[in-house]
């Protein structure tokens, strides 16, 4: 199963991001904007492009990829960490990040 620090060093390793506190659980914020957070051990929230990315990953892989009611009507999704390898991880959160980060951060990226 993939742990906390797994989810830690795989966001951090992204430009411009840092780690700070986010409803009690460690979040992870690209430019101060939370693009990720650990929600509890088995379980992290991240951000999708809208919400029929968020309907077609659910319906895709609902034993990795699900919702609760707090986040209907939000452009989130719940990971169960679980369901995921370290791979699957870095994807993940690099989607997150990109979703969530200044469009010229990105672009930068990409050119890198």
């Amino acid at each position: 199963m993939v742990t906390e620090q797994d989810v830690r060093r795989s966001a951090l390793a992204l430009p411009a991001t840092t780690e700070k506190p986010s409803y009690g659980t460690p979040g992870f914020r690209v430019r101060d904007k939370l693009f990720a957070r650990l929600r509890d051990a088995d379980t992290l929230v991240v951000f999708v492009a809208d919400l029929s990315e968020k309907d077609a990953l659910i319906a895709s892989a609902p034993d990795r990829y699900f919702t609760t009611p707090h986040y209907d009507g939000y452009a989130s999704v719940l990971v169960r960490l679980s369901e995921v390898g370290v791979e699957d991880l870095a994807d993940i959160l690099l989607e997150s990040w990109r979703v969530r980060a200044p469009a010229r951060l990105v672009a930068e990226f990409d050119a890198s």
